[in-house]
């Protein structure tokens, strides 16, 4: 049997592979030659999946894993069937463990093997912060290391009851990406990034939630239900003006210079000409739902 995971691998074969109980039941999931075993990718209409297949190992993230999770996240972001990409892990006792640790006597040997391994996690984590369409990190039981980094590049991070979040690089001798404690600190604050790193200590799911590292927190048989929904809504909105809100967004933590503020005057006459416009216009005056198509 054979599927396309998404329109951006169109004209490529897949085979369809079932996940097992100890992965996860949602839907039907593909394999393709732009995904190793490690990772699965599922779409469900406008709403795109990459699993993180792991879970002997708690999820950890692999050097493959993190070229891959870059490589179809551009893709993703590509793609006009695609207006949302959720990132989980398979299962539910880790979203990831962090980074393979197994693999750094090798991949990160001495500097210049830890360089070209720091510039691929740059690379995965640049690739999901960038991407233009919204992105959500669904996260139960452990997320640790580069896992938060990875789940602090999606634009939010819903979690389940029971979720434990950390960034030990202190207790190995590694310090953290520059984007990456950019982006805590952008979350929870300065005191709070410090603390989090300095430590290395657990956070637990409560403290997540009220330093503002995660968006939601509700009970771990409603996580899927409640990405889900609201991702669903995204969906129905219309894609011009989210990419335009995210890029503002982004404009702003970064700082307004005049190439930003040229570019989102762009968006928003590209917006304002739009089929799309026209479309929520008419709807609202017919007092109907508008369909939007993203152009």
């Amino acid at each position: 049997m054979v599927a396309n995971c998404c329109a951006a691998c169109a004209g490529v074969t897949y085979s369809l592979y079932a996940l097992s109980p100890t992965a996860t039941t949602l839907g039907a999931l593909v394999h393709c030659r732009f995904v190793s075993d490690d990772i699965l990718v599922r779409q469900d209409g406008p709403v795109a999946t990459v699993i993180l297949n792991r879970p002997r190992m708690r999820n950890a993230i692999n050097l493959a894993m993190w070229a891959e999770i870059a490589r179809l996240t551009e893709r993703f972001g590509k793609d006009d069937s695609v207006r949302a990409v959720v990132y989980r892990g398979a299962g539910t006792q880790a979203f990831a463990s962090g980074a393979d640790i197994s693999e750094f006597p090798e991949s990160r040997k001495d500097p210049a093997t830890a360089q070209r391994y720091n510039a691929t996690t740059a690379g995965a984590y640049a690739a999901v912060r960038e991407c233009a369409k919204p992105t959500v990190a669904l996260i139960h039981g452990f997320c640790m290391g580069g896992a938060v980094g990875l789940a602090m590049a999606c634009d939010l991070r819903f979690a389940a009851e029971g979720s434990r979040f950390g960034i030990p690089a202190a207790r190995l001798s590694i310090v953290y990406p520059p984007e990456a404690i950019a982006q805590l600190v952008d979350l929870v604050g300065p005191a709070y990034a410090k603390d989090i790193l300095f430590s290395a200590r657990t956070v637990s799911d409560r403290e997540a939630l009220a330093i503002g590292l995660i968006q939601r927190l509700v009970p771990a048989a409603d996580l899927e239900r409640t990405t889900y929904d609201y991702l669903a809504i995204i969906a129905d909105n219309a894609p011009l003006s989210v990419r335009g809100s995210k890029v503002t967004i982004q404009a702003y933590l970064a700082g307004f210079d005049d190439d930003s503020r040229a570019r989102l005057r762009a968006l928003s006459l590209e917006a304002a000409a739009s089929e799309d416009y026209r479309e929520g216009t008419r709807a609202f005056l017919e007092k109907r739902r508008p369909t939007f198509q993203g152009r």
